[in-house]
């Protein structure tokens, strides 16, 4: 390992204990040291590391849980039974793919379409237990990706009925027992909801065991909070819909997550925010100050119990109902502490603006303060607040005035109804607020953009070049899944490199959420670098699906090279963090900022540019494929999260990070062409406030658009979107860029065509990736026909030439 990475790889192990969440304790646990453990569940040598597609690292090394704890110096007893179940776990993936393939053939599927982000449910069996020892742990274990959604079915959302018995058993038949969640989604707890002790370890890193092994023994204590309710499947909200194939409507509104459990009196297993620690604390609210709309409220901290951990203080405020239904909560702000030894104490600050929590009217197009008495809760849980101040507004106040572009749905959103008033406790602090105190503003439309002096002298063919990502000519070179980048081998794409001789060099795109997606094995020459292994170019996850011979000729045709004779291979060593869920349960935006700092120095290393990443889509439904690499239910925690990562990353001068995937992108159904029918206020106010965080706070440099509609026009095409409420109202100054628009991913079934490159360039989106000659000449045909602007072309690629040069400057 390089050293970098040594150092790198160390700082995710020694702090990953903060994005895993303690559900359960009865004291059981911390161990006193590595010993004999009974040890059961496909998570133990199927261990996840993270999602698949985009999601899927290539790490120079990886170990599974079990070798982790080995590793570690722990004795696994259960060896019988884990090799049982390897057989069995084989012994169903044939019939399981023959049948996803028979499917595919029968809908008229492209295969690669069809069985993308695609996994086997757990299967069934009836393995005896024959571990020894007194200690145990059940991993159970989920995988989900990028193009399918997950299902709510036993073996996916729901536990299989083997893991239920398993689970109740091994709780009976050890004197300490831990259910330990290696999965990127919310799983169905409800059938082993009375197990002791139950750890979300999440999907981390390439040594989940050394983790888990830390937590066991208590080097480490978890102390993360949830980011989305967990509850049973029956109790989240059956308004709107999802997974229709060709449209999707949004009819719950606003009532996202735990904003729809508080209003309609639905109770969660764990609710947002929840997380416990080896030890416990007591906290006091000292303080609850304002000025002017500004909130500062400060709470002392105390750790009460035996062991060292850090707490997460919530901030809530509820809105009074007028004009507009509120939700019963929503949150404000948060804070962790440091790490507290038993008996100490912190004071923490929580500020945050009643504006910035305003609510979207439609009818007046504006964010407003409604008047009446706005109630600021405290607690370490969405469903454990006490209202600790009670501020009254005397007049309704407009605090931002735009205007309403996104289009409408064919439904009115739901609302919530028949709310009893709330007993305000004597001890709240009650402050007064006056409407002339909240500054009212005004988003400008009429943006006047500066052309760059190398655009205005470039060609009509020039400038379309600009607008498409670097194709090749080549059909048979273009990868299915855009892996269009020739300059760092395994990378996703690149803008153009035809006009490196007027001082345009090409920036180089990589995915991976959870760290660079790159080539770990690669050789280069005077024309570029080339993948010397399969799964640098088509995630591994995909080949399974094939069958042996599929497999075989895809990875000799589409996969790496085999390097030339006497020619050097190299490698690139990337670094795996936590999957977005569990970056953003660590509560800790400092944390989130040292993961972007790890990928920001690969970057540097690998001559990357752009990370695409970080993805802050709202985990609207469990159901969601790509959730694992998302932040969670609430926009605040989402966006906070994807600044910071930014941050991290940026630090590093010429690297930029890519946020995506605006908007609206909650299913992986039909991506390509699915629309999402959503109102105006449910968009603004949850949808797209985390992007508006992250951008005013951190300002990446590149927006990638999501594949999906948005009430009936590609989101990659609606210039509402795009120039209204991204450039205008949040400011954004960088680039937008097209997810990998791929015509051979098209669905057939689809009702909706998919994204048109002179379109896209029309609402101002800057660059249409990965980009082929056909989608070239569309921009060029219509630039010549004079159906799109040359002007607003030369202002797209006046954005490029800038953040080109930006990203070029030296350190």
């Amino acid at each position: 390992m390089s050293s970098y990475e040594n150092e790198h790889q160390k700082t995710v192990i020694e702090n990953a204990a903060e994005c895993t969440v303690l559900l359960k304790s009865n004291g059981d646990f911390p161990i006193d040291g590595p010993c004999k453990i009974a040890a059961y569940g496909a998570g133990l040598r199927h261990t996840i590391m993270g999602g698949t597609g985009s999601g899927e690292v290539n790490t120079k090394i990886s170990y599974t849980i079990e070798e982790g704890l080995e590793r570690e110096g722990f004795t696994i007893t259960s060896k019988k039974w884990l090799d049982e179940y390897d057989r069995v776990r084989e012994a169903a993936k044939k019939p399981y793919y023959e049948a996803l393939k028979k499917e595919a053939r029968q809908n008229h599927e492209n295969i690669f379409l069809f069985t993308m982000g695609r996994e086997m449910t757990e299967p069934e069996h009836n393995i005896e237990f024959d571990g020894e020892g007194d200690v145990a742990i059940y991993v159970l274990s989920r995988n989900s990706g990028e193009g399918s959604d997950r299902k709510p079915s036993f073996g996916d959302v729901k536990l299989a009925g083997s893991e239920v018995r398993d689970i109740t058993l091994i709780r009976k038949k050890y004197r300490r027992f831990m259910l330990v969640l290696n999965v990127g989604g919310v799983v169905d707890l409800s059938p082993v909801k009375d197990v002791e002790n139950i750890l979300l370890l999440s999907q981390l890193c390439t040594d989940c065991g050394r983790v888990l092994s830390d937590i066991l023994t208590g080097k480490q204590t978890p102390s993360g909070k949830l980011t989305t309710t967990w509850a049973a499947w029956e109790s989240y909200s059956r308004e709107g819909t999802f997974g229709d194939w060709n449209e999707t409507r949004y009819n719950e509104g606003i009532y996202v997550g735990y904003r729809f459990f508080d209003s309609f009196g639905k109770k969660s297993i764990f609710p947002f925010g929840y997380g416990l620690s080896y030890t416990y604390f007591d906290y006091k609210t000292k303080s609850v100050k304002l000025e002017r709309d500004r909130v500062t409220v400060k709470v002392n901290v105390k750790n009460s119990g035996e062991f060292s951990g850090k707490e997460v203080i919530q901030a809530y405020v509820s809105q009074p109902e007028g004009k507009l239904d509120k939700a019963y909560q929503e949150l404000a702000g948060f804070k962790k502490t440091s790490l507290l030894k038993p008996l100490d104490s912190e004071d923490v600050e929580i500020s945050f603006k009643l504006s910035d929590i305003a609510s979207y009217d439609e009818e007046s197009a504006s964010y407003i303060l409604e008047k009446g008495d706005y109630l600021i809760r405290i607690g370490n849980s969405s469903d454990n607040t006490t209202t600790e101040a009670v501020i009254t507004l005397d007049e309704t106040a407009v605090v931002l005035k735009t205007r309403n572009c996104l289009g409408k749905p064919d439904f009115k959103d739901i609302k919530r109804i028949n709310h009893e008033k709330e007993t305000i406790p004597e001890k709240a602090v009650r402050l007064e607020l006056s409407a002339k105190d909240i500054e009212k503003r005004e988003v400008t439309f009429d943006k006047k953009y500066e052309i760059d002096e190398l655009a205005k002298t470039l060609t009509d063919e020039e400038l379309a070049y600009i607008a498409i990502g670097a194709f090749k000519e080549r059909r048979k070179d273009q990868s299915v899944v855009g892996d269009a980048a020739t300059h760092v081998a395994g990378a996703a794409g690149e803008t153009t490199s035809r006009l490196v001789k007027k001082g345009l060099r090409p920036l180089i795109m990589a995915d991976g959420p959870a760290g660079l997606r790159v080539a770990k094995k690669y050789y280069e020459d005077e024309r570029g670098e080339y993948a010397v292994e399969s799964g640098a170019v088509i995630p591994e996850s995909m080949f399974e699906v094939m069958g042996p011979l599929t497999a075989f000729i895809a990875k000799k045709t589409l996969g790496g090279k085999k390097p030339p004779k006497g020619v050097e291979v190299k490698e690139h060593t990337a670094t795996r963090i936590p999957i977005g869920t569990a970056i953003a349960q660590s509560f800790n935006p400092e944390l989130a900022k040292a993961f972007g700092d790890i990928v920001g120095s690969e970057m540097e290393e690998m001559g990357v540019d752009l990370w695409l990443a970080p993805a802050l889509n709202i985990h609207r439904s469990i159901l969601c494929g790509r959730n694992f690499e998302y932040f969670s239910e609430d926009p605040l925690v989402s966006g906070t999260m994807a600044a910071a990562l930014t941050e991290g990353v940026q630090s590093h001068r010429g690297r930029g990070t890519t946020i995506k995937h605006y908007a609206a992108n909650n299913a992986e159904t039909n991506r390509y062409c699915n629309n999402s029918l959503v109102s105006e206020r449910a968009m603004r106010e949850i949808y797209l406030r985390g992007f508006g965080i992250c951008v005013r706070e951190s300002q990446p440099v590149a927006v990638m658009t999501s594949y999906n509609l948005l009430n009936g026009r590609h989101t990659s095409e609606h210039r509402g979107l795009i120039e209204d409420v991204l450039r205008c109202e949040y400011g954004f100054k960088g680039f937008v860029m097209t997810d990998w628009v791929l015509a051979i991913m098209t669905s057939k079934r689809s009702t909706y065509r998919n994204a048109l490159s002179n379109e896209v360039a029309a609402a101002g989106g800057d660059v249409f990736m990965p980009g082929s000659k056909k989608d070239y000449m569309n921009v060029l045909k219509a630039l010549k026909s004079g159906k799109l602007d040359r002007k607003q072309l030369m202002i797209n690629a006046t954005r490029i030439i800038r953040a080109t040069k930006e990203l070029s400057q030296p350190s």
